[in-house]
């Protein structure tokens, strides 16, 4: 059950942190009483999750001492310090200690909130290799529950054990200890099939050479497969260097990315936000993840709910990778997948003729270059590429040349259709006055090139290929039956903001010597030139003006549909993103006009032609993105 009462607990964001206080070995009360000052300073700091090292009561390199009974009392007095100096802390910790029941030791992990223990969580696997052969000492935990006696009170004990927050069941924590991530089959698999959303791993990981690289990619990946939060607190300094060098390597990751990560914490936090209600929504919306409760015990807390302030930041431009090589690399990746389509279409289809409405713009070039490089796939001759710029009332001299130079550096047929007469001739068909720049002036010279492309494709036993992105379709920014239709849409899931960097990787890779007139296409502003230019010629209609700029939309498109984000929250995140680059009024201006046009404007994608999905985000109404066309905007707008 949500708790509405705060909008950050809406939206899902829940702070955690690991610390890696120097260990003393052996000495249990000066361990409990650094656990306890990070524990104070990270609930000052509004920390809701806390998680210590593996054995962070006693230190893990002890070896036979261990077995002392000083040492397993002194445990048990120092986890009592600990929790009787935390009853007023909201925050929930998780620290180790070696636990004797029935004659056995347990590695093991106490739950404590409010000065209580919620559960004890022993080790599942127990290394028999190595420097510390921890079989000669500790017990293996079976899956079977029961209780511990801690201070007359029964406390739970044994693996399947999930912590809950009582207000919002979303923020579900379950605990493993170091080895347990590391075997072929962790208990945290079946910890999240239970419905635990974070898993946290109390560790003690000594160091070797690439062994930080393979814990880093081990957590992530962990994260990733369990769509979960994955955190990994990792023993440091105090602890033996005999035979082996800890340093605090820890991590928290979320669904594959990592989120934070820091080597010898030196007793100071590790801290980030993670997003239950985003995982929970990834949860639903992957169809293989089958929860399968198979005798977990919940023990549900209630966490005093507070303001959650994200330190944690989120890409501006999310379709587009933030280092450099990796955009080449994804660029490189995007355009084959697209040109693969195209080709297996033009295989299909037995044709080796293709038709592209040739503006001088963004779109139409990218679907140009596709074009060509799905022909040089295929082995087809680029003289079998037709491509027809036809000026219209808005057309600026500079768009019609570069599309003129464009295509004759590329090697493929051009021709120019002028299409103004023929517009005139509709108008005079239907009684539209020229002199009204009106939506019928503008949609009847798109609809004209699409019927000229189309008639011409015939001509040729030839495909059109349609030059419309993902940013224009989820705003319906195209005219219906117009530039919204064509025979397979090449940039369907490309959004605008990706495709300038398509462009500009052709441009930069100089492709086919076209580098040049593509620096300039890049440099133009994007705009259907539908309008009369200005008197000096340049382009009267800008696109962004109109509908908003487009790295706001691509932000909004990409966390409401890939994130399933809420409408406060997506607006949450956008204010903290463009932070100095855009006023609030207009971040609120222009997410309106989002969910606005998203809804009205699901008529033109319920139809849309067939295109290459390549990325995580298309609205194609046959697979990824289903919805009514009448769907009501209320709960979207404010």
């Amino acid at each position: 059950m949500l708790c509405y009462n705060d909008r950050a607990m809406r939206d899902g964001f829940i702070k955690v942190a690991t610390a890696s206080p120097r260990v003393h070995l052996a000495d249990c009360r000066s361990n409990a009483d650094c656990i306890i000052s990070t524990a104070r300073l990270a609930d000052q700091r509004g920390v809701k999750l806390l998680v210590f090292p593996e054995l962070s009561l006693t230190g893990y390199t002890l070896g036979d001492l261990v077995q002392t009974r000083d040492l397993l009392e002194g445990a048990l007095e120092a986890l009592g310090l600990v929790c009787d100096a935390t009853r007023d802390l909201d925050c929930l910790l998780a620290v180790g200690l070696p636990l004797a029941d029935r004659g056995k030791i347990y590695n093991t992990a106490a739950v404590i909130h409010h000065g209580r223990p919620l559960a004890f969580i022993p080790k599942s696997h127990i290394p028999t290799y190595g420097e510390f052969y921890e079989g000669r000492w500790y017990t293996a935990a079976s899956k079977e529950l029961g209780s511990v006696r801690f201070r007359d009170e029964d406390v739970p004990f044994g693996t399947d054990i999930i912590i809950r927050c009582s207000d919002i069941h979303a923020f579900s924590v379950a605990f493993e200890i170091c080895e347990d991530l590391w075997t072929v089959t962790t208990p945290s698999e079946r910890h999240a099939r239970a419905g635990a959303t974070i898993i946290a791993n109390l560790s003690a990981s000594d160091e070797l050479i690439g062994k930080d690289d393979y814990r880093r990619s081990l957590v992530v990946m962990t994260s990733a497969r369990l769509l979960s939060a994955y955190i990994y607190a990792n023993a440091g300094e105090g602890e033996s260097t005999t035979d082996m060098v800890f340093a605090g390597h820890s991590l928290v990751a979320e669904n594959g990315s990592l989120l934070a990560e820091q080597f010898l914490g030196g007793g100071g936090l590790l801290e980030t936000e993670v997003d239950v209600s985003f995982l929970e929504s990834e949860r639903m919306r992957h169809s293989t993840f089958e929860l399968l409760d198979d005798g977990h015990l919940y023990v549900d807390t209630h966490f005093n709910i507070t303001k959650t302030w994200l330190t944690r930041s989120y890409p501006r431009f999310p379709f587009v990778p933030a280092d450099k090589g990796v955009v080449e690399k994804r660029c490189e990746r995007i355009i084959t997948l697209q040109a693969l389509g195209l080709k297996r279409r033009l295989e299909h289809t037995r044709t080796r003729t293709a038709v592209v409405g040739l503006s001088g713009g963004l779109d139409s070039t990218l679907a140009l270059l596709v074009t060509v490089k799905a022909f040089d796939m295929a082995g087809l001759d680029r003289g079998g590429i037709h491509a027809l710029t036809m000026p219209g009332f808005g057309t600026t001299g500079r768009t019609r040349n570069n599309a003129q130079v464009l295509a004759e550096d590329l090697g493929v047929s051009f021709e120019e259709v002028d299409i103004k007469e023929s517009v005139r001739l509709h108008f005079s068909d239907i009684g539209q006055d020229e002199a009204v720049h009106d939506v019928t002036y503008e949609n009847a010279q798109a609809r004209e090139r699409t019927q000229v492309l189309m008639d011409k494709a015939n001509m040729l036993s030839g495909l059109v290929i349609g030059t419309g992105d993902l940013s224009e379709l989820a705003l319906g920014w195209a005219t219906y039956n117009g530039d919204h239709m064509s025979m397979y849409a090449v940039n369907a899931s490309v959004p605008k903001t990706l495709v300038r960097h398509l462009v500009s990787w052709f441009a930069s890779a100089d492709f086919s010597g076209a580098g040049a007139v593509l620096a300039d296409i890049l440099d133009t502003p994007v705009s259907p030139e539908l309008l009369p230019a200005n008197e000096d010629g340049t382009i009267a209609q800008v696109t962004e003006d109109l509908v908003g700029p487009y790295e706001l939309h691509d932000f909004f498109l990409y966390y409401f549909v890939r994130c399933a984000f809420s409408r406060d929250k997506v607006r949450r995140l956008a204010l903290r993103t463009f932070e100095g680059v855009y006023e609030e009024a207009v971040i609120d201006k222009w997410l309106d006009n989002f969910f606005r046009r998203f809804f009205s404007q699901q008529f033109k994608r319920s139809c849309l032609p067939d295109g290459p999905k390549v990325g995580s985000v298309t609205l194609s109404p046959r697979s990824d993105w289903r919805m009514p066309s009448d769907a009501i905007d209320a709960l979207w707008r404010r």
